[in-house]
């Protein structure tokens, strides 16, 4: 087969694969999780097998550890994250309100004090100009509290939202079950369709794959459980209201760069300077626990857990998870991150095979 004919076969395949996942975007969610922990538990249990035991009784027992880990989750901690995050939602706008009359009050004082001459001079009014900011500051605040406030409402009270995560507790343990046992045959069965002559190229290709994609998903899974457990754990000693809730999602978002920290940096200083105002002790406290957290993870933890050679840059990795989630909603969002590596990765392979060509070392008879 001629090379033109091979490249129109693969992505017509490709074309055709990437349309069947949007179709089916709706249902693939947990399959597509059965895959990312398959993939994430094989080498645990390849592992135990080593150590003697069947890969049925491993699989067994990871899926007897990953149920037991399920059911403490949603009745030990489901609970009260389920009644923070209620009261966290009704209790925002009132966070909100006290936060603009605080803004408000103090930034009339400073222009009234320090501002009031030069606005004079500047044919302004201070009263006046004080009003118009306490204005536009409570539109702008408000019309952000009002978005936040419908997106955690329409996450808790969905419809759609709780059917699927009830599929995804009870259909991802069992098919990730079957997944561990025939993952040997699997891996066995997609390497013989390559042909032969191409093997070493894709193996090459296909390992760089894998180490760029397990390097980040469980070095980027141990980092988001440990940021949730030290801002959890963290804003809940010091006394932050709702500090829990919010501990906890800004480490399940630390998985998008900058997010995780960035939410909990914002709403832990909204609740704790409107919680302890005008003692500002509470504040400084949360603003310790986020930043000692962030220290900890981008100086000690990802440089050894993730390291430096994944090859997946933020910018990269956040337009993945934004363009594939618009696209195929929570599928997309899970399919984001090995389709991020793999296409990061086949980029590197055709620039290397670029340089390497006479395309771009023959420079042609009219240059010198």
């Amino acid at each position: 087969m001629r090379m033109e004919l091979q490249i129109a076969f693969w992505l017509l395949m490709l074309i055709l694969f990437g349309f069947a996942c949007f179709l089916f975007s709706g249902v693939l969610a947990p399959f597509v999780a059965s895959l990312a922990l398959g993939y994430v538990l094989d080498p645990v249990v390849t592992r135990m097998q080593r150590m003697g035991l069947s890969r049925l009784s491993a699989t067994l027992v990871i899926l007897f550890v990953f149920l037991v880990l399920l059911v403490f989750l949603f009745f030990g901690l489901g609970p009260i994250l389920g009644r923070q995050l209620v009261g966290f939602v009704e209790s925002l706008p009132d966070y909100v309100n006290k936060l603009q009359t605080l803004i408000s009050d103090e930034l009339a004082g400073l222009l009234q004090t320090y501002g009031g001459d030069w606005l004079k001079k500047l044919g302004f009014d201070a009263p006046s100009t004080a009003d118009s900011l306490q204005k536009s500051l409570g539109n702008f605040i408000g019309q952000g509290a009002q978005y936040i406030g419908n997106f955690l409402k329409s996450i808790w009270s969905g419809g759609t939202a709780l059917v699927g995560i009830i599929a995804l507790a009870v259909v991802t343990p069992v098919v990730t079950f079957y997944l561990l046992i025939s993952w040997p045959e699997m891996v066995a069965t997609i390497r013989s369709l390559i042909p032969p002559r191409y093997r070493a190229t894709v193996f090459e290709i296909s390992g760089e794959i894998d180490r760029a994609l397990a390097g980040f998903l469980r070095g980027q899974s141990i980092v988001c459980l440990f940021l949730g457990v030290w801002y959890g754990v963290g804003l809940t000693l010091i006394g932050l209201n709702f500090g829990f809730f919010i501990g906890l999602s800004a480490g399940f978002l630390s998985f998008i760069p900058y997010v995780g920290s960035t939410t909990a940096l914002v709403f832990s200083v909204i609740v704790a300077l409107v919680q302890g105002w005008p003692n500002l002790g509470l504040l400084g406290l949360a603003i310790l626990v986020v930043e000692s957290g962030q220290f900890l993870e981008g100086n000690v933890l990802s440089p050894k857990l993730v390291g430096g050679s994944v090859g997946l840059h933020p910018v990269w990795l956040i337009f993945a998870l934004f363009a594939f989630g618009s696209l195929m909603g929570f599928t997309g969002m899970i399919l984001a991150v090995p389709l991020a590596a793999a296409i990061g990765v086949l980029i590197r392979f055709a620039i290397k095979r670029y340089k390497q060509s006479a395309l771009f070392h023959d420079l042609g008879p009219d240059v010198a």
